[in-house]
């Protein structure tokens, strides 16, 4: 990919967001974040491939991706920016709409590889949705990530995370006050570590089976990511949300204290 062209640059509102991330983070929780995004890739291009555990996700990884000199266009539910105020601002920041299940994802996909090529950092979840696997690791992915890290030619960093379950529930709305009434007297630590990047250089696009195979390294690598996150928890997590569904259709099961 030519990286010599100019470079997408974050919008005001979105680089405020983030300073404002970071505020949010420390007032209910403890954020330690490691690794980090290499200064050249910094700009874009570049894909942060993240596992999804919480709907508190987002502002954790703003304020983490802020501490590292990042400013994504994160790949958001369709149903964010259909909200009157939230969506507004999400579309003036450069985020990107996925309308998951209507016949207009495909443009997601479009408009990524746009963004991308463009010289953007593009925020993928590769699960394609908060992941229910029991013991909260990645589930097997999508291959939409890897369809656009092939097709691009962007470098792909994973980005582990733990600890935004304890402070958001998965039905939120509901149950949201009593979570931020807990975490801002407990302030549990949230964590966040930036992978090295994930080598798909071997795979050719149009190979059969090569979106499958990028999808499995990328899972893999932020399993890998994730491990010295929760050296305590390594089967099941010690926090558990009693409105969090269990479905083991996706668990991916990969390798875990390798």
């Amino acid at each position: 990919m030519d990286t010599t062209r100019p470079t997408w640059q974050p919008p005001l509102i979105w680089r405020a967001a983030q300073v404002l991330a970071r505020v949010v983070v420390a007032l209910l929780a403890r954020l330690e974040v490691s690794g980090d995004v290499p200064e050249a890739l910094r700009r874009g291009p570049l894909i942060l491939a993240a596992n999804h555990i919480s709907p508190f996700d987002p502002v954790v990884l703003a304020a983490a991706c802020r501490a590292r000199g990042v400013s994504p266009r994160i790949m958001a539910t369709g149903g964010l920016f259909r909200t009157p105020v939230i969506g507004a601002a999400m579309r003036r920041a450069g985020h990107l709409r996925v309308d998951r299940g209507t016949a207009a994802v495909g443009r997601a996909l479009d408009d990524a590889s746009a963004a991308v090529s463009g010289g953007s950092v593009i925020l993928v979840y590769p699960e394609g949705r908060i992941g229910l696997d029991p013991g909260m690791w990645p589930e097997r992915g999508k291959t939409g990530t890897a369809r656009l890290a092939l097709a691009c030619g962007a470098p792909v960093i994973p980005v582990a995370q733990w600890g935004c379950h304890e402070v958001v529930p998965y039905r939120a709305p509901k149950g949201l006050l009593g979570g931020v009434a807990r975490s801002l007297v407990r302030r549990p630590v949230v964590r966040v570590h930036f992978g090295d990047p994930v080598d798909l250089a071997d795979l050719t696009p149009a190979a059969p089976g090569a979106a499958l195979r990028a999808t499995d390294r990328i899972i893999d690598a932020i399993t890998d990511s994730l491990v010295p996150l929760r050296p305590d928890e390594p089967d099941r997590p010690r926090h558990v949300d009693p409105g969090r569904p269990v479905d083991t259709s996706r668990s991916q099961r990969p390798r875990r204290r390798a």
